[in-house]
């Protein structure tokens, strides 16, 4: 399927794997130039060694979405090897501080919300001129299923995945007449880094394999999973790929759910 996005410049944070590495390799394939971002350079070096890109079409630059100075350097980088971009796909995030709501301290909340909504604002606030000059520009969150229906042992994420939702909502009524397009997707239970870690520790904790884990989880808490398993991550990276397209050219505010019917409300 041609995305008509050949020729077009995209920023990906979180792309040294998972949903993030998965949407890169889709973009590329479509023809675009793809600047891949997260925190570790070497990281970010191994994951780009693995995607099959033609010489100058990919680059990696290191940053941390929580520092302003850090997103400035990568503005700068950024520009100097591709000049502006047409499409920023925020993927970078972590599942924060976990526990009840009594049991999370001040700090639990601020690092969370630092790195999953902060963050965020302050990438958009760096890249937002460079999405508003060509007259056609994508710009896709990475929210969650968190944010329309929270878990109690996991609140500062729930929050600041609402929060996404709201930034991105607001962003699509701002910029869309300019044709910037701003949209979410929101998945469950993805096969990525974040929940291998949140797997292993259940595992841990209940004295069970990762398998076991993994599908007790399942039953007890997220019984509407329809197909009982974790997604993969390049189920959901296709729809963004198709959200940074020209065939979503009259999509604007939205939020897709990928997540096997997880969220129960319509």
């Amino acid at each position: 399927m041609d995305l008509g996005i050949t020729g077009k410049t995209a920023l990906i944070t979180g792309g040294d794997s998972g949903i993030g590495w998965h949407t890169a390799r889709l973009l590329l394939a479509e023809g675009a130039t793809v600047v891949l971002s997260d925190r570790d350079q070497k990281e970010l070096d191994r994951a780009a060694a693995k995607l099959e890109a033609p010489s100058g079409s990919l680059h990696a630059f290191a940053a941390d979405i929580t520092s302003q100075d850090s997103l400035a350097a990568l503005h700068d980088q950024v520009q100097d090897a591709v000049g502006d971009i047409d499409i920023l796909v925020q993927a970078a995030g972590v599942t924060g501080t976990q526990g009840l709501f009594h049991e999370i301290s001040d700090e639990g909340w601020v690092k969370t919300l630092e790195t999953d909504l902060i963050g965020p604002v302050r990438l958009v606030r760096q890249f937002l001129p460079s999405l508003r000059k060509g007259g056609w520009g994508r710009l896709v969150f990475l929210a969650s299923e968190d944010a329309v229906q929270p878990y109690d042992d996991e609140l500062p994420y729930c929050a600041a995945k609402a929060g996404i939702l709201a930034l991105s909502k607001g962003l699509s009524r701002s910029y869309a007449r300019e044709g910037l397009l701003v949209n979410a997707v929101s998945p469950a239970f993805i096969h990525t880094p974040m929940t291998d870690a949140m797997m292993s520790k259940r595992a841990e904790e209940l004295g069970v394999t990762t398998t076991q884990a993994i599908a007790s989880f399942l039953d007890e808490e997220r019984p509407y999973m329809e197909l009982k398993r974790r997604g993969e991550p390049d189920e959901v990276a296709a729809v963004v790929a198709f959200l940074c397209s020209d065939l979503a050219s009259f999509v604007n505010g939205s939020n897709y759910r990928v997540d096997s019917g997880s969220v129960a409300a319509i």
